[in-house]
């Protein structure tokens, strides 16, 4: 056995040994997760599943809220939710710091109590200043910023806009004019021209919650479930949608902490494309001189032979005779050079492969232990149906739980790793021998980690139902053990990528989802609100074409 393995096993032992009593009760108090994936939180989810039909009550929250803070009507409220992109604590910040004028001139609102005042006081042609037709008072439209035209140019106006995806914001036509139109007057006049283009834009305005809205993001599921998330904390979150999907709100990649986004999009990256490939193929071939075909040498000799009958150097690749002995090739001499691309792509190469097989290896075992939550409730239910003084058996669920928690982190423990360490991001950040000490640091607490993981496999696999009942009790003892100690060496991993690693960084941010012992958080559902002054009530529910859309507009 080697020092690293003597060094692995007793960590492993000693942290074991030492697990507390108030751990272990904490551990077999712990909540096994439900089969149904529908199961409601019991308490207050941090995240909400959005709906179809909770969409419109959502909106209408944060509608409720502006109104009541700054005396709006609807449509000015949601011009400043839309422009702030539905952050309210911003718009109250934004109210205290500058004020309203200030809050209202820079979303592009403005209140005016005297519109029509003037036009319906009088019978007079007006003339449009757009297409300059002279038009009865009753065919203008004047929004509030007062700039007045006729309904048929305001109706173009809106149909170019709608159409080029502007129909949450669409400006007046006035020139250096900043006032936002009035949607009731949109809804309107569209209404009139083109009813399917009027639904259109209701859609638009509705979707707007969760297009132009920083804390919600559409569900990335193939196919798409139609469901949106909201979250009230921090964005740099793992979430779980009532579909069962669980995925990064930040970037909609799949779970990947404790990589962060942008080490986890150039990780699938790399494993997707042919970069590898093309890494191999400049390690270990030359292109012939003459037919440009790829050559891969098997042999000592650094004359090669093409299979087009072209003779070439393999340490500079030009063209030669084929008379040659060991320290010079006729018509030819390129000294000793080395090849400095090559040998780098090699250890690139190698450098990938070592930590692709550690990623690719954890993900494989957390694919077969996930096989392994039949046949332990099978063993369950033949323990229960036997008569002993043990009765109670979550703590073998909540091991196994632990089990698919721990190892998805080792498993992309990995990736991060490899850029961590690596020259992709915090090449001029750490020196050769800051970065030597941390990846040891790092490297030993994965290794602490990895040990117990594979041990809590080991006896979770265990056929307790084979077992004497002494046999078991050590068994149980064994895993929650096991399970308290994996727990606890999650936490410290974490702790030392956000503090000793990414937290010491100057001049480059990576933030990564926080690690919880329960497990990524489901969200619970969005309660329906309603209110009673709604104008809203009676708005299509949003269909199942636009909820394709909205999903490809996230991929």
């Amino acid at each position: 056995m080697s020092d690293a393995e003597d060094y692995a096993t007793s960590c492993c032992e000693s942290d074991c040994d030492n697990s507390d009593g108030d751990s272990i009760d904490a551990f077999e108090n712990e909540e096994v997760e439900p089969d149904d994936c529908g199961a409601s939180s019991l308490a207050r989810s941090s995240t909400q599943v959005i709906t179809k039909e909770s969409l419109l009550s959502a909106q209408r929250q944060h509608l409720h809220t502006v109104m009541e803070l700054l005396q709006v009507a609807e449509q000015h409220a949601r011009t400043l939710l839309i422009y702030h992109r539905w952050d309210v604590d911003r718009i109250s910040a934004i109210l205290v710091e500058k004020g309203k004028d200030w809050l209202f001139s820079e979303a592009g609102v403005t209140v005016s109590e005297t519109r029509d005042l003037v036009l319906s006081m009088s019978s007079s042609p007006v003339t449009c200043d757009i297409c300059f037709e002279d038009v009865a008072p009753t065919k203008t439209t004047t929004m509030e910023c007062e700039h007045c035209y006729c309904n048929d140019c305001w109706t173009e106006h809106f149909v170019v806009k709608i159409n080029d995806g502007q129909s949450r914001r669409i400006r007046c036509m006035a020139p250096k004019c900043n006032a936002i139109c009035d949607e009731a007057i949109v809804r309107k006049l569209i209404k009139v021209k083109d009813p399917n283009m009027a639904d259109r834009f209701e859609r638009f305005l509705l979707e707007s919650y969760i297009e132009d809205n920083n804390k919600v993001n559409w569900c990335p599921s193939v196919p798409h479930c139609g469901n949106a998330i909201r979250v009230d904390g921090d964005v740099y979150c793992e979430v779980e949608c009532a579909c069962g999907l669980q995925f990064c709100f930040s970037c909609l990649s799949e779970a990947h902490s404790p990589c962060s986004c942008q080490m986890w999009q150039l990780w699938e990256k790399k494993c997707r494309d042919e970069s590898e490939t093309v890494n191999w193929i400049t390690a270990n071939t030359k292109s012939c001189p003459k037919c440009f075909k790829h050559v891969e040498k098997n042999g000592g000799c650094n004359l090669v032979t093409c299979i087009c009958g072209q003779a070439f150097c393999w340490l500079c690749g030009a063209a030669t005779g084929y008379e040659h002995t060991w320290s010079s090739i006729a018509g030819h001499s390129c000294g000793r050079y080395k090849d400095q691309k090559t040998e780098r792509a090699k250890r690139e190469l190698h450098r990938y492969m070592h930590y692709h097989k550690f990623y690719k290896g954890h993900t494989d075992s957390c694919k077969e232990e996930s096989k392994l939550k039949a046949s332990i409730q099978e063993r369950i239910s033949i323990l229960e149906s036997k008569e002993s003084t043990m009765k109670d058996y979550t703590w073998v669920m909540n091991g196994l739980y632990r089990l698919f928690r721990s190892r998805r982190v080792l498993s992309y423990s990995y990736p991060f790793a490899f850029y961590m360490f690596g020259d992709e991001f915090f090449k001029d950040e750490m020196t050769t021998e800051e970065r030597e000490i941390k990846q040891n640091l790092f490297e030993d607490q994965q290794q602490q980690l990895e040990c117990n993981v594979e041990r809590l496999s080991k006896s979770l696999m265990e056929p307790l139902d084979e077992l004497s009942e002494e046999e078991i009790r050590a068994t149980r003892m064994n895993i929650i053990n096991l399970s308290v100690l994996v727990d606890r060496l999650c936490h410290k991993m974490y702790e030392c990528i956000e503090n000793d690693l990414l937290g010491s960084l100057q001049n480059t941010t990576h933030n990564i989802a926080p690690y919880k012992s329960k497990g990524i958080e489901r969200a619970s559902e969005l309660s329906i609100w309603w209110d009673s002054g709604s104008s809203l009530r009676n708005m299509k529910p949003i269909t199942d074409d636009s909820c394709r859309h909205a999903a490809g507009n996230v991929t």
